[in-house]
């Protein structure tokens, strides 16, 4: 959680390790992102007024840097529908206006952490993809390139003037490394690693 160090800030981090979470706070998106390394499963929950760079001015950074950070926003000002909408357009998850209730909170921090939670997996996915995709030879990634393309190993074979026992071989080597058990679903490892 980023916020200003307030009273509010203590509720809201009492609110929140109630609900069993774990909860850190920062005084500053400054604080924030010299202890924010990308890896971890979590969400944020951030105030728009903010010492230094604003809540919207963090959100426009970790876009970039963190794109699947998701971000609830709150706010103490009752005109905050530009700034809510800025920040909704921009990815935010939610956006609260103090004062609000746990029954308002909680549900977006948990809908936050299952988009963290499934986020967290394709990126553990799509490293583990590059890693076996790294594995292949130079021969089974152009085998692999004419499969995914749709083409049948007969073809596949005249491509690469080689026999079609040869593309069945290495067909069968891509499917093994790249764990996929059928042509479908090594398009969809393709379509992960962003190959043609």
């Amino acid at each position: 959680m980023v916020s200003e160090g307030s009273p509010d800030t203590e509720s809201l981090t009492s609110l929140l390790r109630s609900a069993g979470l774990v909860v850190r706070t920062f005084g500053s998106a400054e604080e924030f992102m010299a202890c924010f390394s990308g890896d971890e499963i979590c969400c944020l929950v951030l105030n728009v007024r903010l010492p230094g760079r604003s809540g919207l001015e963090l959100q426009r950074e970790l876009c970039g840097r963190a794109p699947s950070l998701p971000m609830v926003f709150v706010s103490s000002e009752a005109s905050s529908i530009p700034i809510c909408v800025r920040a909704m357009k921009a990815g935010a998850v939610g956006f609260l206006t103090k004062p609000f209730g746990a029954d308002e909170l909680l549900p977006l921090v948990s809908e936050a952490m299952a988009l963290a939670a499934v986020s967290h997996r394709l990126r553990v996915q799509t490293a583990d993809a590059r890693r076996r995709y790294a594995a292949l030879t130079p021969r089974e990634r152009s085998v692999m390139a004419l499969v995914i393309a749709g083409l049948p190993n007969k073809l596949v074979a005249a491509r690469l003037a080689i026999s079609e026992v040869t593309v069945k071989v290495h067909r069968g080597q891509v499917m093994r490394k790249l764990q996929a058990a059928s042509v479908p679903d090594l398009v969809r490892i393709a379509s992960r690693l962003q190959l043609d």
